[in-house]
């Protein structure tokens, strides 16, 4: 498929029904998800960034880009990307920078109102939205836009208040909205309609009954942000342990 053959699929996913949306964080894991029949994938900020020894948000734009156009390049899926808070503060940057992102090929673009330090306040919040979206209307239309509330990074924020600020990112041209972490079905089914007709995303970290729960409260998709790849660290690490504990019992006395 064309790279707008991939933004159509990829659009049409959120028009009804419910999808859910794995997130690789290299070669093999986007080929594995693919071949496993998924329709669409997403990136991982966290996945990647373990990928290459580094931490969850280290990444530089550069490297960002470059995954980006790696997992592009390796699957006929439509790829979400995970592009945290644009790598920039002013307005200016930012739509250089999701212009750029854009060019990936990518399907969508996550844009969290999380600056890396501090919670951007919702009328700035909404400002990079509009101005995101403004951009992507210029030079890649079809790319959706994911407006994402880190609501899980400032513990005193409120359900209520992550419904108010997704509303207004909706309002202010984001065609998916996303809050992590918000998963009680009260909650939930409140976000839902509140943000409808547009779709909500709800990330999934157990892979269990709760996900079909999920989409008979209306969500219309369902990713795993960095937990795949967590999982398969972890089972590496399991293994690791037991390598030591062989090698333990099997060094000569001294």
């Amino acid at each position: 498929m064309t790279i707008d053959q991939k933004r159509e699929v990829f659009r049409d996913l959120h028009r009804s029904g419910f999808f859910v949306l794995p997130n690789a964080w290299d070669l093999g894991s986007v080929r594995r998800l693919e071949t496993a029949g998924f329709r669409a994938i997403g990136s991982t900020s966290s996945g990647a960034a373990w990928a290459t020894g580094a931490q969850d948000g280290d990444m530089a734009l550069e490297d960002v880009l470059a995954h980006l156009r790696m997992l592009v390049d390796a699957t006929t899926l439509p790829i979400n990307a995970d592009f945290e808070s644009g790598f920039a503060q002013n307005l200016a940057d930012l739509q250089a920078n999701i212009e750029r992102a854009a060019e990936t090929g990518v399907a969508g673009i996550s844009l969290e109102d999380w600056s890396g330090q501090e919670m951007y306040d919702s009328q700035l919040a909404c400002e990079r939205i509009r101005a995101a979206r403004e951009q992507l209307d210029v030079t890649a239309p079809r790319v959706l836009l994911i407006g994402r509330n880190e609501n899980y990074r400032v513990p005193s924020m409120t359900v209520s208040e992550s419904i108010e600020r997704l509303v207004a990112y909706s309002e202010a041209g984001a065609d998916c909205l996303y809050a992590p972490f918000i998963d009680d079905h009260g909650a939930v089914a409140e976000l839902v309609a509140a943000v409808a007709p547009k779709p909500l995303n709800v990330v999934v970290t157990e892979y269990d009954d709760r996900i079909t729960a999920l989409a008979d409260l209306g969500v219309r998709r369902c990713s795993v942000g960095g937990s795949l790849a967590k999982k398969a660290w972890l089972a590496v690490d399991r293994a690791i342990e037991q390598l030591q504990e062989q090698e333990a019992r099997s060094a000569p006395a001294r």
